[in-house]
């Protein structure tokens, strides 16, 4: 199984679930933007949360389609942050324990993001030679700030998330 869709009360909620860190294969990708439409189609549903199954809510890539046709083959990690972005019912990231790379991007396209207390979150790509590839370094300063997400992006080192009173207008 990749990613599952349930229906509660409201709101659907899409778990990934691609075991170990739940990576973001063309298979998960796939059954993200499915439940995605499918949720958007329910006129029911007024929300959509996006969170992971058990250790992760993603570790980016699924590195065994790197250099392989899969990784690039729609709905590629752009086109489907670009769904996220676009789709008119708010699109919420539950975020637990890891969440990096294009993990991080994903929620990064969300229109609001959760995260439990202690989630390590981080764009480690730049220590394999890699520049985060799918508006990552973009949409990080624009939640963040300047300074931590540079000293995030440059040096691809983590942050625990923290718990803070978040205003109206502000996307974190």
């Amino acid at each position: 199984m990749s990613a599952s869709y349930e229906v509660r009360g409201a709101v659907a909620v899409i778990t990934l679930n691609n075991p170990p860190v739940n990576g973001l294969g063309l298979a998960t990708r796939q059954a993200i933007a499915a439940g995605i439409e499918q949720a958007v189609a329910d006129a029911a549903v007024t929300a959509i949360v996006i969170t992971g199954a058990g250790k992760a809510f993603s570790g980016g890539a699924d590195i065994r389609e790197f250099g392989s046709p899969k990784a690039l083959q729609e709905p590629n990690l752009l086109s489907l942050i670009r769904l996220c972005e676009s789709t008119p019912k708010p699109v919420v990231a539950a975020i637990h324990t890891v969440c990096m790379g294009g993990g991080l991007e994903l929620a990064l396209g969300c229109h609001y993001r959760v995260a439990s207390p202690g989630a390590q979150i981080a764009l480690p790509e730049v220590k394999l030679g890699l520049v985060p590839g799918a508006g990552g370094t973009q949409r990080l300063p624009r939640v963040l700030g300047v300074e931590t997400a540079l000293n995030m992006i440059v040096k691809g080192a983590g942050v625990a998330a923290w718990s803070e009173a978040v205003g109206p207008g502000d996307r974190r």
